[in-house]
């Protein structure tokens, strides 16, 4: 790093320490509420599992639940304990036998990193599970900038070793994932990835000196939806010192000994494929070969190795013979290399995500979905997120696409893809269809009390495609009456996106119809049939619009800085046409979307790649943009803030002046997991059709 490059970050982080602390003092005088969506993930529940390495394919053995049903458990690991650790941890000499699991949860509406000991039962034999001693291993910091994912966590000595997003990069679309050390017995945090450089899937050698990241080094990330453009650099896990590339392609290394890394990354044949790199570790660190060691015809990535047994590798793996991702045991001999099927005999119809041994390597540990199957309808409710400042605003995610609070703030309607559903506030009495077309998004009229519009059609469309605006009118004085439905705009060409006007005289929205999408404006009554109003012109997409509550701006989203090329910023226009302004664009290539206004209209909510992304995308479930926070920001773009931090698709978010309370409702819908999502679409197998949105835009 330059000499001049650290103290010009060091100046932005303290910059961003100022901003975080007056956040919620400076943005909103009152309290309010904001909810967003994430891609399938309110649908499902992670924990984590295991089988042994060695059973009988004829008479599979049935699995073990390591984690408590509780929440989202991913990213195991199984530790061995040192007996200062454990001591104090304890603070009492801890029991001659014991067993323990590292792992990432998202209880509670944060991240965390905890750390569970299971205590045998009397008569020997473990995971019999009498007793579950349950630790958060990072503290929660009331300082605001903490807020962050962490991730892929594994032990040290008596050093945690994991993945943090809580300080912000030095540009946009650069991600803020960066490799720490926490000392558990003091709190002591040590930042191991340079400052201007992205880490990401951290692995600790067996001995513990050497650390083996992901790295998409000091370039900034430009879209990759498949596979990162990342490299595997080792340092030392004490300081981070002697940082060296060792493979200029691959991901999620692993380590079978103190020269030996596997890793996966897909091939030129296309198919992800494990390799093996023998490095040289020395005064200096250098690569001596890479092979590859699983053929074309398949699919196998996120590899696990454990230094008891250096031959045997544990894989997630998609063949043309299952629709799911499996674990797999590889076993490299003399003789060749042999396959075993792990989860396939036991749970054929569910994913199974990211292998882990444990130090023994008789167990294969990995994360899946508890759900039972893929359907039903749970019901609705909010997950509290933890807020960046709780003071000012509370923050949800929310099961349903295109969420909008009734101005009172006691309903929310959303759409599913398809329908348009209502829903009150506080969750009671179920929710209710509306309309059963396909139709996105919804925004709530100001003035006429049940008053919802939307857009019917399909979504993500072409220009000429056949979409138009409705109204639907609830009649709340007559529940077994059905809404009245009006269409206000005729032709199709593309109508979406209505958003009304604060004295519920009139409706901006987005249209085809000039051949290009651009902005216009209606009679909030008569619809089109009253005359329009072009608001923007020009051969460029304008979309996603709302309206200020101040009736002053109309913000939306628009790729007009490079049109066609899926790039998209925030722009904001008053009315009248007039003052059209840039608000936010995260760089080239950047998508910033579906802007928001603060009840007192000085803010903007809005979902972003501004922080580029935050895990490998291949170690998660498929979302259509493995990307996507929500931030918010002034109305002159200044004052960027990130909300969240996952590894996630966040998006469509809407701001009310309500407060709702931060309840964890989330927690109490365990039993309501669906597990209703896809693998990867981009994992082709055998030429089979898969569905992308990469570059595209409703």
């Amino acid at each position: 790093m330059a000499p001049q490059t650290l103290p010009h970050i060091l100046s932005f982080l303290l910059l961003s320490f100022s901003i975080f602390s007056k956040l919620g003092t400076t943005t909103e005088s009152t309290a309010s509420s904001i909810a967003f969506t994430t891609l399938g993930r309110s649908r499902y529940f992670f924990d984590l599992f295991f089988l042994p390495t060695s059973q009988n394919p004829e008479e599979p053995v049935a699995e073990t639940q390591l984690t408590d049903g509780f929440s989202v458990n991913y990213n195991g690991f199984f530790p061995s304990l040192s007996s200062s650790l454990l001591s104090s941890l304890l603070s009492s000499s801890p029991p001659s036998s014991m067993d323990a699991l590292l792992y990432v949860s998202e209880r509670n509406g944060s991240s965390n990193i905890y750390l569970d000991l299971f205590v045998p039962a009397k008569g020997g034999g473990s995971f019999l599970l009498p007793a579950r001693l349950q630790f958060p291993l990072l503290r929660q910091s009331s300082h605001l900038s903490r807020v962050s994912m962490k991730d892929k966590p594994a032990l040290a000595g008596d050093d945690l070793i994991y993945v943090s997003t809580h300080e912000p990069s030095s540009s946009p679309r650069r991600s803020w994932a960066a490799v720490y050390s926490t000392h558990l017995a003091t709190g002591q945090t040590r930042r191991l990835t340079p400052y201007g450089v992205s880490d990401f899937s951290p692995a600790v050698s067996p001995s513990g000196n050497w650390t083996a990241v992901a790295s998409s080094g000091a370039r900034g990330w430009s879209g990759e939806v498949e596979e990162l453009k990342v490299g595997i650099f080792v340092f030392r896990t004490a300081d981070g010192s002697g940082r060296t590339l060792v493979v200029d392609h691959g991901g999620w290394p692993c380590w079978a000994d103190e020269s030996t890394l596997y890793f996966h990354r897909q091939s030129s044949d296309g198919w992800w494929s494990i390799y093996r790199a023998k490095i040289s570790i020395g005064i200096g660190v250098s690569l001596v070969s890479v092979d590859r060691i699983t053929p074309p015809g398949f699919h196998a990535f996120t590899p696990a190795v454990s230094a008891a047994a250096p031959k045997l590798i544990a894989v997630a793996t998609r063949r043309s013979s299952s629709q799911f991702r499996h674990i797999e045991l590889i076993e490299v001999g003399d003789g060749g290399i042999t396959y075993v099927e792990v989860t396939r005999p036991v749970r054929p119809n569910s994913h199974h995500f990211n292998p882990f041994f444990s130090p023994d390597a008789s167990r294969v540990g990995y994360h899946r979905c508890r759900g039972r199957s893929n359907g039903g309808s749970p019901p609705l409710l909010l997950e509290s997120i933890k807020s960046l400042a709780p003071e000012a605003f509370s923050l949800f995610r929310i099961d349903g696409s295109f969420p909008s609070f009734s101005h009172d703030g006691k309903r929310i309607a959303f759409v599913g893809l398809p329908g348009v559903f209502v829903v009150n506030s506080d969750g009671s009495d179920g929710r209710r269809e509306i309309f059963s077309g396909n139709a996105f998004p919804t925004a709530w009229d100001w003035k006429r009390e049940g008053v919802i519009y939307t857009s019917h059609g399909p979504d993500f469309a072409t220009e000429s495609t056949n979409v138009d605006i409705i109204s639907i009118t609830l009649h709340d004085d007559d529940a077994k009456s059905q809404p009245s439905i009006k269409k206000l705009t005729s032709g199709g060409k593309n109508n979406a996106f209505p958003s009304p006007s604060p004295d519920g005289k009139w409706v901006v929205f987005r249209s085809g119809r000039s051949g290009h999408k651009n902005l216009y404006i209606m009679d909030a009554l008569e619809g089109e049939a009253a005359g329009l109003q072009h608001l923007t012109d020009g051969p460029w997409s304008d979309t996603m619009c709302n309206w200020s509550p101040d009736g002053e701006w109309i913000a939306f989203a628009s790729d007009r800085d490079n049109p066609g090329s899926g790039s998209f910023a925030i722009y904001m226009v008053h009315p009248n046409g007039t003052g059209l302004r840039k608000v936010v664009h995260s760089g080239e290539g950047g998508r910033t979307n579906h802007p928001w206004f603060s009840p007192n209209s000085k803010s903007l909510v809005f979902t972003s790649d501004y922080a580029g992304v935050s895990a490998e995308p291949i170690s998660n479930p498929h979302h259509y943009q493995p990307y996507g926070d929500i931030f918010i920001a002034n109305i002159d773009g200044s004052n960027i803030q990130r909300l969240t931090h996952n590894s996630y698709e966040d998006g469509t978010p809407t701001w009310t002046p309500l407060f709702l309370e931060p309840t964890d409702v989330a927690e109490s819908l365990q039993g309501s997991a669906r597990c209703n999502f896809d693998d990867c679409h981009w994992l082709n197998i055998k030429g089979e059709v898969t569905e992308s949105l990469h570059g595209k835009s409703c």
